[in-house]
């Protein structure tokens, strides 16, 4: 009998096509701010598997903790489908540089300078955001969020989009929206109540309170979380996090939640002095990787189809719809909330005084120019 390395080289095609909508390489539509690597696929014995391969897709802004520019979601969508319809590629790893971010939403500065004011123009910008998520809820492979930090706000949207996420435990979770003049319609209002209950969606999504990776594993956000922080050449779980305990003494659940007081600058004092190593994420990555190369690849396309249905029903429900409300927002709060944290500092803050517009809207004053700039955290 014929091996199944003789039968493939009789019998595979001399000439593939190719089924990528453009020629380019990604990283020459914005700058190398969007990497896309194919790294060898390993078994779960380490050893590299000849011709497979997993996609990594790494934004690449850390100078602004990771937030996707216009051009990084246009290059973000061709990644997906690249991977998507790479005959090579066993599964994809989404994630960020460096350790503080995976990311973290839209970039403000690009929505304050550019599309502030301008609804027309953003509800372009939501065709590419919608268009983004819908390429990782629709890719062919199975899609692993590497959580490297904070995964806030729209990070936060498109990391709930993937298949699996896999946290260093420094890294916090969380909503932005209310706070910085929008509504988390990119996914966190379809997503979180699927996930994690209406309740908790409704804390996550309005009061936007980050929350540790600890908490993110519990309430079944990510799929798991290891350590980061080596202290005295040792990795710790994150000292900032109750990690010791399940309940208080009142018999409410605590663990995951963030230390208080002294407690909580104990442990920020730790991290300064230790070191950050994401050895352990990597390893849990490639883990995972190898788990899932072993299976019939047609099947766990169909199992991905199926298990994301949920999420895909509510998202292609509310998105168009989205898109134009977040568009028409931009005239107003968004306008405002955008340049607040645009334009604030450490010293002034990055939002906007909410009492005095509430007072003001309490009594119909209508939005104008001169409101906007009273609310700026500079006239504080």
């Amino acid at each position: 009998m014929a091996t199944t390395d003789a039968i493939i080289a009789s019998t595979a095609p001399g000439n593939l096509i190719d089924h990528n909508l453009i020629d380019r390489e990604v990283e020459g539509l914005c700058d190398g701010m969007v990497r896309y690597e194919k790294r060898p696929a390993r078994r779960r014995d380490g050893s590299v598997v000849e011709g497979l391969y997993n996609a990594w897709i790494i934004f690449n802004n850390p100078t602004q903790y990771n937030s996707y520019t216009t051009d990084m979601v246009k290059a973000t969508i061709l990644a997906f489908r690249r991977a998507s319809v790479d005959r090579e590629v066993n599964a994809v790893v989404f994630t960020g540089v460096g350790d503080k971010a995976f990311c973290t939403g839209g970039n403000t500065k690009e929505y304050a300078e550019y599309y502030a004011g301008n609804p027309q123009e953003y509800r372009q910008y939501m065709r590419l955001f919608n268009d983004m998520v819908s390429a990782i809820l629709g890719c062919d492979r199975p899609v692993i969020c590497r959580v490297n930090g904070m995964r806030i706000g729209g990070g936060q949207e498109i990391g709930m989009a993937c298949d699996f996420s896999i946290a260093q435990d420094l890294a916090n979770f969380g909503q932005a929206g209310p706070k910085h003049g929008s509504a988390a319609i990119g996914g966190a209002t379809d997503f979180l109540p699927l996930m994690i209950g209406c309740e908790q969606a409704m804390v996550s999504g309005t009061l936007c309170e980050p929350f540790s990776a600890h908490k993110a594993a519990r309430l079944g956000i990510i799929a798991d979380v290891v350590p980061a922080l080596k202290a005295g050449g040792k990795f710790v779980a994150n000292p900032t996090v109750v990690t010791d305990r399940m309940l208080d003494e009142y018999g409410r659940v605590v663990h995951g939640e963030f230390k208080s007081g002294a407690a909580f600058k104990e442990g920020q004092a730790q991290i300064k002095e230790g070191e950050i190593d994401l050895t352990l994420l990597d390893l849990k990555v490639e883990e995972l990787c190898a788990k899932l190369l072993d299976t019939f690849p047609e099947c766990m396309t169909k199992s991905l189809e199926e298990l994301r249905k949920p999420k895909l029903q509510a998202w292609n429900l509310n998105k168009e719809n989205s898109r134009a409300w977040l568009a028409l927002n931009m005239m107003n709060e968004a306008r405002t909330g955008f340049r607040a944290f645009n334009e604030g500092t450490r010293e002034t803050g990055r939002e906007i005084d909410f009492v005095k517009l509430r007072q003001g809207l309490a009594k119909g004053t209508p939005w104008t120019e001169e409101l906007i700039e009273s609310l700026m955290p500079a006239a504080k």
